[in-house]
């Protein structure tokens, strides 16, 4: 992979898991405070789990590259 791409992968993958931290520390908050909407965390936790998802998939092709 050339640099550029890596790069950008990186980057990517740091925003990914800045919103990812981000939500976890939302719906901490949310339910710390009992300012918790069941369907709106609902959607929370499923944008977070889509984040480590996706996370965990740019993680796998950031090590494959760099094997190969």
């Amino acid at each position: 992979m050339s640099e550029p791409s890596s790069q950008k992968l990186h980057a990517r993958l740091d925003s990914l898991n800045t919103e990812h931290r981000d939500l976890d520390d939302m719906l901490q908050r949310m339910t710390r405070d009992n300012l918790s909407d069941d369907l709106q965390v609902k959607r929370l936790k499923k944008r977070k789990l889509q984040l480590k998802d996706s996370i965990t998939e740019l993680e796998s092709q950031l090590r494959s590259d760099s094997v190969a």
